[in-house]
């Protein structure tokens, strides 16, 4: 018996024979083409490029009619990317002035989009260039005519195992009734992983070496909660397993029965689950799971895959799909939260890539400095605020001047729209996200001016212990209780009180049920996650005493021991 551990993505427990899938690409021939035969290689790249289309479209005719829009979304992606200027375009071009052939054309051009996204501050854009590789890679297989169909061998009940999957591969797997997958890459928040917590498929992603020491036909144990991997358990073991399987399930069910019932505390308290959103189409989740709202639209969605930047009334037609489809409930718009170095889209072009693109011109700063790509979408949510459910939240937020100049152009927008007698809220409430320590630790000089914080602890963690998260030789330092954290969150909520404005918090920290008790004795009453962990939380929100919690939290922010802070934690979850 082995046992590896990787990150658990999607929570569940599953036994089954394994199925290694294996897909390397070989590799790459680079040879010269002769100048007549060059349009021939253009055409060559282009079939290989349909053929791929034609892939991924007869996978889309696979996904299960119950299956949430996410996978559809994820799909809908790398078909666009098919059609995107920089592969397509520009890989014929490659070859033409190159004369080089269609395969290695096409590797330099996905090696110039993997540095410009490598580059990205924002560590979930960065993951981005994850679909680019995998859209690369199809194309590259149609043109080595290598088979791409290996999930066809795939029978119901296995559990596999591979390098990396795409989102059309876990459409897949979950048609063929596949019960859990692990692959050695990958990290919590790519497309695969939100596609397995999606569609309840249990799984494990950087379980590295996986494929090394799995073997097709050995019988595993995929623990999805502990993120942990048994090759070849022994009989006790699967006995063991089988029991608490069967104890997650009868929990399932009893979670299910939440999705209406509200969060109350025991001591009623009213605590506000909402949901994080990226596409118009991913609101329908958040409805199934009973969000009270959505507490995070990341736009930035609407600028990417394009050369030029969304027009005011086209993402005027994309907010007000969202809005429509929550009538009444609060929709809370993130602006543009892009960096410098978006030169594959609409987000702005033709700039140098920094050196440190997480601490250069991004989010806030990129839009005060670039007004032309700010004032639209200024116009647009303004516009859609004539449903009064709309507020407007401003990203990494570090000084007082940079939320003049933002109000400042708040004011400005509403002056001409209202000189054009176009109709919107007055009175649109405006918030600003606390992910950087300055504006935490300054939240009570932002307060006066704003009308609610959302706290972003995934940049908020990174920045204050000046790590990257992404980065595996040194996300083990990623602590979201690390003490520094956990004053700064309570220095802001307590910025908040004391201005009378609401707190809440959009970092996946406040998607994880292990954190659920403490901050709601920090005193958080907002919650803003993906919609796949709303009911776990909303579990532990109903058997929760906020009084009790309030006191284990001031015991636990006086602790000077990183370590004793986790068994603290640990020992609170357990009971």
């Amino acid at each position: 018996m082995l046992a590896l551990h990787g990150t658990g993505v999607s929570d569940g427990i599953a036994i089954g024979k394994a199925f290694v899938l294996q897909r390397d690409i070989p590799e790459i021939p680079e040879y010269a083409i002769p100048q007549e035969y060059i349009e021939e290689e253009v055409a060559r790249f282009q079939r290989a490029v349909e053929a791929s289309r034609r892939q991924l479209l007869v996978v889309r005719e696979h996904i299960p009619a119950n299956a949430p829009p996410e996978a559809a979304s994820f799909l809908d992606a790398h078909l666009l990317m098919l059609d995107d200027k920089m592969i397509s375009m520009a890989t014929s071009d490659a070859i033409r002035q190159q004369q080089c052939n269609a395969e290695w054309a096409l590797k330099t051009q996905s090696d110039i989009l993997s540095a410009m996204f490598e580059q990205m501050d924002d560590h979930y854009l960065r993951n981005k260039k994850i679909d680019v590789n995998q859209v690369v890679n199809r194309i590259l297989r149609n043109l080595l005519q290598k088979n791409y169909d290996e999930h066809e061998k795939i029978a119901a009940g296995q559990i596999v195992v591979a390098d990396d999957l795409t989102p059309a591969d876990t459409v897949m797997l979950k048609h063929n009734h596949v019960h859990a997958f692990v692959t050695s890459l990958g990290g919590p928040i790519s497309h695969t992983a939100i596609l397995a917590r999606s569609l309840g498929i249990p799984a494990i992603v950087s379980a590295h070496s996986a494929t090394r020491y799995v073997r097709s036909g050995e019988e595993l144990i995929v623990d999805g909660k502990r993120g942990m991997l048994i090759i070849a358990p022994d009989r006790n073991i699967v006995a063991e397993y089988r029991r608490r399987k069967n104890e997650l399930a009868r929990e399932r069910r009893e979670l299910n029965r939440l999705k209406t019932s509200r969060a109350i505390t025991r001591d009623r308290r009213h605590i506000t689950l909402l949901a994080n959103i990226e596409l118009p189409a991913d609101v329908r989740a958040a409805a199934q799971a009973g969000a009270d709202g959505i507490g995070l639209y990341r736009t930035e969605f609407l600028f990417m895959n394009r050369p030029t930047p969304p027009n005011e009334e086209e993402q005027h037609r994309a907010y007000l799909k969202v809005i429509k489809s929550l009538p009444g409930k609060p929709i809370t718009i993130r602006t543009l939260d892009l960096g410098a170095d978006k030169q594959v889209d609409g987000g702005r072009a033709g700039t140098t890539i920094t050196i440190n693109p997480a601490l250069g011109l991004r989010a806030v700063r990129l839009c005060l400095h670039d007004t032309s790509l700010f004032r639209p979408q200024l116009r647009a949510i303004l516009r859609a605020s004539i449903h009064r459910n709309v507020r407007m939240m401003i990203p990494m937020l570090s000084s007082q001047d940079e939320l003049f100049r933002v109000l400042d152009l708040i004011e400005e927008t509403k002056s001409e729209l209202k000189r054009s007698r176009v109709k919107f809220n007055p009175k649109m409430a405006v918030g600003g996200m606390i992910e950087v320590p300055a504006a935490a630790i300054c939240a009570d000089l932002f307060a006066p001016y704003l009308d609610f914080f959302s706290i972003g602890t995934n940049d908020l963690i990174q920045y204050t212990l000046a790590i990257d998260r992404v980065d595996d030789a040194v996300n083990y330092l990623y602590d979201p209780l690390h003490p520094s954290i956990l004053r700064l969150i309570s220095l802001t909520i307590q910025a908040g009180k004391k201005a009378r404005i609401p707190v809440a918090m959009c970092g996946e920290m406040a998607g994880d049920p292990r954190y659920t008790s403490l901050l709601l004795g920090l005193g958080l009453t907002e919650f803003s996650m993906h919609p796949a962990t709303m009911l776990e939380v909303k579990k532990i929100v109903r058997n929760s005493d906020v009084g009790a919690l309030q006191r284990f939290a001031s015991r636990v922010l006086k602790s000077r021991d990183t370590r004793a802070v986790h068994a603290m934690v640990e020992k609170l979850n357990d009971r």
